[in-house]
């Protein structure tokens, strides 16, 4: 729709709210509230030129989202950019008629009572008007980052996961044959008490006992040599995030859908982390960075509430509220990252191949992109109790996304020259819970699970665990898979 925001300010006389919900139903869109500090995503001088313009809604038609939405950015900025125009021409009004009254004092003359009313109305005028541009502002910022990322061209066309592309596989799937399924393994071993978990903690939550704890351990240790021999930086991250720094890096429906709130003092709101990709996305907000790229190895431990898993995803420790992670991630310049989205790839791939684990390498349908996301590979390793292949890594180039929102720029800025944001990447390299429950699949035994090779020197000499329980509880067995 070319309607205006400019010409609905006309009939709304400087109330904000009203400005924001007239908009809002204009386009079909919902008012919500606001969770911290929005900045852009998008480059908004991608919609200032026609030909990008249509670049960006040809990328939202590919995600499967409103093309109006970007129509709207438009016509907002342009409304924004009207009224802060005309405010700069009433500022100067309003200095001209400031400036004729003083030079009247100054010269002892009487100073019209037409010109004092003239002045008191202007100034009304401007901080009526200065409202309306601001909140005019805000409400561009707002939509604008509603806006994905501008999908890259390699990323397939589709809304059904369904039709995400297999790029490789590597590994022998191992048959059915009586093989069970991984929660049942760690019970077996004896690795977890999850009614003991549940007690305490609530649904999902679990003890992780004996060789559960060995494993956990030893793929944290393993995994953090193995970036840091790639000359990776270690980072041990903070647990949770400020309210308004998480705000500029995490989407909006994950306050909702994945993110736990842990403090009630409006002044002070604090977030628990969903993954280390969060706080060291952060970690250089407003600098200027040299030396690039940088490639830091996040550990953390994570919290989500992974609301909606069901069937088989909640068996064991697989989807669970808290688990160990470690990530990487990457900050380059903008003509260096799809050479890093396939470093950051090559890692994982090698990870899971030093673990022994077969998988395969699948390209995200452009509908199933987050916002971020340019474009994302997922490693899905097999599991043979299921016979199926699981999510363990999702690799994905953000490109200046996030840095933009985070005010990360390249180098300095020269005169004359805009401002070059850098690219931002990141991909897991391991969530140990999940790959606990790969190895156990794929290393079972009739009398209990081997050690990988890889883990064993960091397992205390241990290279078995046998079975402790010869069956899993009778409830477990009566679980069926569901299908993925």
């Amino acid at each position: 729709k070319q309607k205006t925001a400019y010409e609905i300010r006309l009939s709304l006389v400087g109330s904000e709210m009203c400005i924001r919900d007239s908009i809002n139903a204009e386009y079909g869109l919902l008012t919500f509230a606001e969770p911290g500090r929005r900045e852009e995503q998008m480059d908004i001088n991608l919609l200032r030129n026609p030909e990008t313009a249509e670049l960006v809604r040809e990328s939202q038609r590919r995600r499967y989202k409103s093309v109006a939405l970007v129509d709207l950015v438009i016509s907002l900025d342009q409304t924004w950019k009207k009224m802060y125009s005309d405010l700069s021409h009433a500022r100067a009004e309003l200095n001209k008629i400031q400036s004729e009254i003083t030079e009247k004092k100054k010269a002892k003359q009487p100073v019209p009572e037409e010109l004092l009313a003239t002045l008191k109305k202007k100034k009304s005028d401007i901080e009526r008007e200065e409202r309306i541009e601001t909140e005019t502002k805000k409400i561009l910022d707002e939509k604008l980052s509603l806006i994905g990322n501008i999908v890259h061209s390699s990323v397939p066309i589709s809304n059904d996961e369904a039709n995400n592309v297999i790029v490789k596989t590597w590994g022998e799937r191992k048959p059915k044959d009586k093989l069970r399924p991984h929660h049942e393994l760690l019970y077996m071993i004896d690795g977890y008490d999850p009614e003991a978990g549940a007690n305490v903690a609530g649904h999902r939550g679990y003890f992780l006992k004996g060789p559960g704890v060995i494993l956990n351990q030893a793929l944290i240790n393993f995994a953090l040599k193995f970036l840091y021999d790639r000359e990776f930086t270690l980072l041990q991250t903070p647990y949770f995030m400020n309210k308004e720094v998480m705000g500029r890096t995490a989407q909006l429906s994950d306050f909702d859908e994945q993110l736990y709130k842990v403090s009630s003092d409006s002044a002070d709101e604090k977030y628990l982390i969903a993954t280390s990709e969060q706080p060291i996305s952060a970690l250089h907000m407003n600098q200027w960075l040299e030396h690039l790229p940088r490639k830091y190895a996040g550990y953390s431990t994570n919290f989500r509430k992974e609301a909606g898993g069901h069937g088989r995803d909640v068996w064991g420790i697989f989807r669970v509220h808290q688990f160990e992670k470690i990530e990487q991630f990457a900050i380059t310049e903008p003509e260096k990252s799809w050479e890093m989205h396939e470093l950051l790839l090559k890692n994982a791939e090698e990870f899971l191949q030093a673990l022994g684990l077969p998988y395969q390498v699948v390209n995200i349908v452009s509908g199933e992109l987050n916002d971020a996301a340019a474009k994302k590979y997922d490693v899905e390793c097999f599991f043979p109790g299921m016979q199926d292949y699981r999510e363990l890594v999702s690799c994905s180039n953000c490109t200046d996304y996030q840095s933009r929102k985070l005010e990360i720029r390249s180098g300095f800025k020269k005169e004359g020259e805009a401002k070059k944001y850098v690219h931002m990447l990141n991909s897991t390299l391991c969530a140990t819970s999940r790959a606990i429950c790969c190895i156990l699949e794929n290393y079972q035994t009739e009398e209990g699970v081997k050690v990988p090779e890889a883990l064993q020197p960091y397992t205390f000499g241990v290279t078995f665990f046998p079975f402790k329980h010869k069956e899993p509880p009778k409830e477990k067995e009566k679980e069926k898979p569901q299908k993925k």
